[in-house]
C-alpha cells in the first residue's frame, strides 16, 4: 500500500512537471520543470528496482544534460516571439501525433509483451541477481551489434557537430618585428607638396 502510495505520488508529481515543461513561457522554468520530471521518472525506476537505470537517469540527464540546457538558455538572449507565432497554426497536427502516440502505447501496453517472465541464465541466482549485471550481460552478448551501431551514430553526430560550428581561422594582422628593424622614414613617409587652391 505503501508503495502504490508513493508511485502515484511520483507519477502525479512526473505528470504534472511534464505539462508544466510545455506549457509555461519562461525556457528557464521549463527546463527546471524538466529536472523535476526527470527525479520523478528515477524515483519511479527506483521503486521498479532498476537502480542503474535511476542513476544513469540522474548523473547523464539532470547532471550534464540539464546543466548544459541551463547554461546555455541562460546565457542566450532568446527572442521568444517569433517560436509562438506558429503555434496555432501547427496545434491541430500536434494533437493528432499526441493521440497516435497514445495509441500505440497502449496498444505495446495491452499486448502483454511487458508481463513475460525470461528465465535466469545459466549460474545465476535469478531474482537475486543484479539488475546492473543483467543489463550489462544483454548489452555486450546480446545486443552487441545495436550498441556498437548507436556508439557509431553518436560518433558520426559529435563529428558533425564539430564541422558545422567550426569557423575558417581568421586573418591576424599582427605586427613583423623583422620588418619593423629594417624600416627606413624615406620608405614609411613620403612628403608631398600641392599648390594652394585659389578662390
Amino acid at each position: 500500500m505503501i508503495v502504490q502510495a508513493i508511485f502515484y505520488f511520483f507519477a502525479a508529481v512526473l505528470v504534472l512537471s511534464a505539462a508544466l515543461v510545455i506549457t509555461v513561457r519562461n525556457p528557464v522554468h521549463a527546463a527546471l520543470f524538466l529536472v523535476l520530471a526527470f527525479f520523478s521518472s528515477a524515483a519511479i525506476w527506483l521503486l521498479l528496482e532498476a537502480e542503474f537505470l535511476a542513476i544513469a537517469l540522474v548523473l547523464v540527464y539532470v547532471g550534464a544534460v540539464m546543466v548544459l540546457f541551463l547554461f546555455v538558455v541562460m546565457m542566450l538572449d532568446i527572442n521568444l516571439a517569433p517560436l509562438r507565432e506558429g503555434f496555432a497554426r501547427y496545434l491541430p497536427l500536434g494533437i493528432a501525433v499526441a493521440l497516435l502516440m497514445a495509441v500505440a502505447m497502449g496498444l505495446v501496453v495491452a499486448s502483454g509483451y511487458f508481463d513475460a517472465r525470461f528465465p535466469p541464465r545459466a549460474g545465476e541466482a535469478g531474482p537475486a541477481a543484479s539488475n546492473t549485471l543483467e543489463l550489462g550481460h544483454a548489452m555486450y552478448t546480446d545486443f552487441l551489434y545495436p550498441f556498437e551501431i548507436a556508439g557509431a551514430i553518436l560518433l558520426v553526430a559529435i563529428i558533425a557537430a564539430i564541422a558545422l560550428t567550426m569557423r575558417k581561422p581568421r586573418t591576424l594582422k599582427t605586427p613583423r618585428p623583422e620588418k619593423q628593424i629594417v624600416a627606413r622614414r624615406e620608405e614609411r613617409v613620403r612628403l608631398v607638396k600641392m599648390e594652394a587652391e585659389k578662390r
